[in-house]
């Protein structure tokens, strides 16, 4: 995805220095009252840049205001088929938000992809994701076949007499973001795949089984559970940690009331 990351601010540039890392062939696009030095596009003005950049990308992430978005967007909005994604995160780095051609354009991925670049928390609303309420924590050995994880997956699902196309989210630690099995497995499964950061697993106050093995193998009190619980809001475990062909995975439903 040809993608160009957008800022109008010096703390929106810091958060597109970190994200420029992760996605080297991004164009790069700052304020020209922005006094930092980086090797990015200078603009004047937002509505006439996004005029200039809205059909030669795939993907724009702005990190400024939604309403800032909004506007600049609104004259050149078409259809969902034809327009590019377009994310907004704040500059404090804390929400992604799919805003335009999230699942057909990619927005909802791109979020995802960002969140997991940054520890932010993806903001997606299209009805497909919505309807889907269970999340799958997985936390696996390094090395894993992406075969093992998808007979685990589907092992778990079927104990709480689900399908595939109830999950929402695979969710793991970020320590886990590289896993080459697990990322097949997501891919095989047709599902997005989160990773949570160690520092919210160790700080979080919610209530799940800690693994003395888990915590002398990756400094983490457990993988599965906490990622399933912390990947989406007001959840519930529906089934605890469980060890399925060599894999450990967990299930949570979300919008438990």
């Amino acid at each position: 995805m040809k993608l160009a990351i957008i800022t109008l601010s010096v703390e929106g540039a810091r958060v597109v220095k970190r994200l420029a890392c992760a996605m080297p062939g991004a164009d790069l696009y700052l304020h020209s009252a922005v006094a930092i030095r980086a090797k990015a596009k200078r603009f004047d003005a937002i509505v006439a840049l996004t005029r200039r950049v809205f059909r030669r990308y795939e993907g724009l992430i702005y990190i400024c205001p939604t309403g800032v978005v909004v506007r600049a967007i609104a004259p050149l909005v078409q259809h969902k088929l034809s327009d590019p994604a377009v994310v907004v995160l704040d500059v404090g780095a804390r929400y992604a938000i799919s805003l335009l051609s999230g699942h057909e354009g990619g927005a909802n991925a791109l979020a995802l992809r960002v969140a997991n670049t940054l520890g932010a928390e993806p903001v997606v609303t299209t009805t497909t994701e919505a309807v889907r309420n269970l999340i799958v924590g997985v936390g696996c050995r390094r090395g894993a076949a992406s075969e093992q994880i998808v007979a685990a997956v589907r092992e778990a699902l079927r104990k709480v007499r689900a399908t595939p196309e109830q999950v929402r989210l695979l969710a793991s630690a970020d320590i886990k973001a590289n896993e080459k099995g697990l990322i097949e497995a997501a891919a095989q499964l047709g599902l997005s795949l989160r990773f949570i950061a160690s520092n919210e697993i160790q700080a979080t106050t919610r209530k799940f089984g800690r693994s003395r093995f888990v915590k002398s193998k990756v400094n983490l009190p457990a993988v599965a559970e906490p990622c399933a619980l912390l990947a989406g809001r007001r959840t519930q475990l529906i089934l605890p940690k469980t060890i399925l062909n060599g894999v450990t995975v967990a299930v949570a439903r979300e919008n438990c009331l």
